[in-house]
């Protein structure tokens, strides 16, 4: 009996499409950042496509599809290393902003979300005191499961004080998510990270790429004033130095004829201080020893 010849199935066409892009699209930008998007929710993809789409090309992408496309890519240097990155859910992101300013446009477009059960914290929940402005019910229950003590007036529910209901990696229960929800708190801090980028030939991780800002600025303020006061102590001459340099020079040429009893404008004033004041010392020697004025 003949072997059955086996021929491979072609990709469906949004695979197909998908491979193409990712042939195409690490030769049309400068860089290529990687993101995992696990935890990451729709919701907040569609925010962050619809507000830089036209500067940032972002693709949920299938692993295996994207690999193979990238095994044909020669001339992007450490491609391959980007695409044994993947795994799980990822997203690339193709662009020309440098990755640091990508992680931090990232970091400052964050949102707070509404906790679901399973959720993880990273800051405390507190739930304040004061009128919720719900109807006393069967949500007494969620509140005094958690802690919360509460009071009914006029009608509504009260918190008779400010109540930590959850601290920094707590696991949020599925009841504690329904009670903020109803309180519209929203304790879950979403955004999108670079965890792995291309630029420039050189590769950088998640760690790489975490900046400081105000760490940043107060390093570059400090370096800045050290260099100046460098500059000003070895006399070097530059643009930010000469006019530190022109006040100390003035301080001790000023100085310097102070010193030498040489009158000048500006010095006449200080010198004739100075000689008084030593002459009126000179005076209460001399008074000290029985000398007086005649």
């Amino acid at each position: 009996m003949a072997a059955q010849k086996h021929t491979r199935t072609s990709y469906p066409q949004g695979k197909q499409s998908l491979y193409q892009q990712m042939l195409e699209l690490p030769k049309s930008y400068s860089v290529i950042a990687l993101s995992k998007v696990n935890k990451v929710r729709a919701t907040q993809l569609m925010m962050i496509r619809k507000k830089f789409h036209k500067d940032i090309v972002i693709k949920v992408i299938k692993n295996r599809v994207t690999q193979r496309a990238f095994e044909k890519i020669a001339d992007v240097k450490g491609i391959q290393e980007l695409s044994s990155q993947l795994e799980g859910q990822c997203a690339l992101m193709f662009t020309n902003i440098s990755p640091f300013k990508l992680n931090l446009i990232f970091e400052q477009n964050k949102v707070f979300l509404a906790a679901k059960g399973g959720d993880i914290t990273k800051t405390e929940i507190t739930i304040p005191a004061g009128d919720t402005g719900i109807t006393p019910g069967p949500v007494l229950s969620e509140f005094k499961e958690a802690n919360v003590p509460t009071k009914i007036d006029q009608g509504t529910i009260w918190v008779s004080k400010d109540t930590i209901v959850a601290r920094p990696d707590d696991v949020i229960s599925t009841k504690l998510a329904s009670l903020l929800s109803k309180m519209n708190i929203k304790p879950i801090e979403a955004g999108i990270v670079v965890n792995y980028a291309l630029a420039d030939n050189l590769i950088f991780t998640e760690k790489d790429l975490r900046i400081n800002l105000d760490e940043l600025k107060n390093d570059l303020s400090r370096s800045y004033n050290e260099s100046i006061a460098l500059a000003v102590e070895s006399s070097y001459f530059t643009k930010e130095s000469m006019g530190h340099l022109l006040s100390k020079a003035s301080r001790h040429a000023q100085s310097l004829a102070i010193e030498s009893n040489y009158l000048t404008k500006e010095t006449a004033g200080q010198i004739i201080s100075l000689s008084v004041l030593r002459a009126n010392n000179v005076a209460s020697q001399l008074k000290n020893k029985g000398y007086s004025p005649t």
